[in-house]
């Protein structure tokens, strides 16, 4: 198998050295790199058939792969003939023995580490995704190979700071004794990411200390971060944060806080609202009195306009680096008003199962974002979505036949990604639809399509259209008791407030009789929809990273007129039935246009971070 290129300066950390020292192993680094790519790309199969033996030798003794009759075979043939394709609920029991302490070799040979959690649900609560120490490396082998791709769209790099908004989330323990967190919250805590920033990696020179990053209080983690990115505007040659809705959200924060931050930077003080011992030290390290820069931020500030903001304040800025596929895409035209048509740059492609791949053509349109899934992950099927038979999780014996492996995908068609990871997933659904946009030698490149079943999302949140049923009902119970009744509703995201929210869009019917509905009650109904959401959405909430949901009541007949509208689009009247999301803007038009009263949730949901019944850590 092809050497993965080294950690920058890994056994070298506390070496010094000049600029050209330093620009000489840059270079070979991502010399390195890119033939590492080159090598991985070319050989794509022998690769995937190496990485599927190494997986099942490893863990030949993991009592899930014996269950199934594998026998200690590794060959691709035999693998497919006894394995199954599995979805979370499949391994659920496996995964709940783990959590509440079984050490028991179940899925891999391996101990598993930790569970990180999923933005996908199970039953209302983040799935739980075993982990072992070995994926830090691949995870962090990923995310070596994105600079040297990038230095040769955008050179020089290296002789900058990126200024990106990241932060961690909760963490919880499971029954056994197991962290349960999110990836990245994982991958910040680890010796391989505060390494990296506190080692002589130049690509990440961030502006933002460690200690900000790994603040748990998110206004201290972003105020701080902020003031970091600002104080050091000059030096500033990238911005980002995962997803398009959190740069948004620091964009946003900066709106309402620019008053504070400016008298920090002046002063060369810190606001008394952080209170955290480490931030404000990690952030004194850094300022100092500027004035001057102050005034410049101030009067940038004060302007009417916002537009453009981003190379105002921070000029030498080439991309802005976010996701901004798939649901995220509704954010790309408040992206290029604040950035005044900077390059939008995905650069790689991961989940909480798995890391996949990376984009080799970063400067592309957003629309034209494709992922080159590195051989060397996991070990990847795909299965046909035209021979996907209807809308069960269940992969029948026949559908099983037609998954196809990394290099037999067709240009052009879709496919649901089906992983087997060194961490004791094998066959697994992701549910992610990917569409095959081209090749990297031999090995493809996929656009993401969407989330499987996915009708409605913010952030990282994902919501169903089983889920979103059983919330509105749900909350539509409220209305019983003055005898009126939900007769029909759709949804939509609102992105035009940050953060956005969901919107419901309600039709009633009411008994003349009865008293009026209160608008208190409708209220109710809005909290009763948002406390039936996942643990996802409810944590969004609690963190600000969406608003509150908004029911809009419609006038009576609206969604017949909804359905007209349909079959003059050339809907068949035979097939028609009520979308529950819509997206397309006339239909969003359409049933604006016929609202008569809009409520909003009056309240945050409740949520603690783990499973119920869990302990959380503080």
């Amino acid at each position: 198998m092809p050497e993965a290129p080294n950690h920058y300066l890994s056994s070298n950390q506390n070496v010094e050295l000049d600029d050209v020292s330093n620009t000489i192993i840059v270079k070979d680094n991502n010399k390195k790199a890119l033939q590492y790519i080159e090598d991985v790309t070319s050989n794509a199969d022998e690769i995937q058939e190496r990485v599927l033996a190494e997986i099942l030798s490893t863990s030949a003794q993991a009592e899930y792969l014996q269950r199934h009759g594998l026998d200690g075979h590794t060959d691709r043939d035999t693998f497919k003939k006894v394995m199954p394709v599995v979805t979370y609920e499949d391994l659920k029991p496996d995964i709940d023995r783990i959590a509440n302490g079984d050490t028991s070799p179940i899925l891999c040979s391996k101990p598993i580490s930790e569970f990180l959690t999923s933005s996908g649900t199970s039953g209302g609560e983040r799935k739980l995704m075993p982990t072992i120490e070995n994926e830090l490396e691949r995870r962090s082998l990923l995310y070596s190979l994105l600079m040297p791709v990038m230095d040769q769209f955008v050179p020089g790099l290296d002789k900058g700071k990126g200024m990106y908004f990241l932060f961690i989330k909760s963490e919880a323990k499971t029954p056994g004794g197991l962290l349960a967190r999110p990836v990245l919250t994982s991958y910040y805590k680890s010796s391989h990411f505060k390494d990296k920033t506190h080692g002589h990696d130049p690509y990440t020179n961030y502006t933002s200390p460690i200690d900000t990053i790994l603040c748990l209080d998110s206004y201290q983690s972003m105020y701080s971060q902020l003031l970091c990115g600002l104080y050091q505007n000059d030096q500033v040659l990238r911005v980002g944060a995962v997803f398009a809705s959190g740069f948004i959200r620091a964009i946003k924060f900066l709106e309402k806080h620019w008053v504070c931050l400016c008298n920090d930077i002046r002063t060369g003080t810190i606001n008394a609202e952080i209170t955290e011992t480490s931030v404000r030290e990690a952030v004194m390290k850094i300022l100092k009195p500027n004035p001057k820069l102050a005034d410049f931020i101030e009067a940038e500030c004060k302007k009417e306009s916002w537009k453009g903001i981003i190379t105002r304040l921070w000029p030498n800025t080439k991309y802005v680096d976010v996701i901004v596929t798939g649901t995220m895409s509704q954010y790309i035209p408040i992206l290029d008003y604040y950035s005044n048509g900077l390059p939008l740059v995905c650069t790689m492609y991961a989940s909480s199962e798995c890391y996949f791949g990376l984009n080799l053509n970063p400067l592309c349109e957003p629309s034209e974002v494709s992922y080159t899934l590195i051989p060397t992950m996991a070990y990847f099927e795909f299965l046909p979505v035209n021979k996907i038979c209807g809308h069960t999780n269940s992969v029948s014996n026949t559908e099983q036949k037609h998954l196809v492996d990394l290099v037999d995908v067709e240009l052009g068609h879709e496919y649901e990604l089906v992983v087997t990871t060194y961490a004791g997933l094998y066959r697994y659904r992701v549910g992610d639809i990917l569409r095959v946009a081209g090749f990297k030698n031999k090995a493809p490149q996929f656009t993401f399509v969407c989330r499987k079943n996915v009708v409605l999302s913010i952030d990282s949140d994902k919501t169903d259209e089983v889920e979103l049923q059983n919330a509105v009902k749900n909350g539509a119970n409220n209305l019983l008791q003055y005898g009126a009744s939900l007769t029909e509703y759709t949804s939509c995201v609102d992105t035009s407030t940050i953060p956005g929210h969901y919107v419901l869009y309600w039709e009633i019917s009411t008994n003349k009789e009865q008293t009026p509905i209160p608008a208190s009650v409708f209220e109710d109904c809005c909290f009763e929809v948002e406390g039936s959401l996942n643990s996802v959405y409810r944590q969004g909430r609690v963190s600000e990273s969406i608003g509150p949901l908004e029911i809009k009541i419609v006038e009576n007949g609206t969604f017949d007129k909804l359905m007209d509208f349909a079959l003059s689009q050339g809907a068949s009247i035979n097939q028609y039935k009520t979308p529950r999301c819509v997206k397309h803007a006339p239909i969003i038009e359409l049933l604006n246009s016929k609202v008569v009263s809009t409520y909003f949730s009056p309240k945050c949901p409740q949520w603690a971070p783990g499973h119920k019944k869990w302990c959380t850590l503080d």
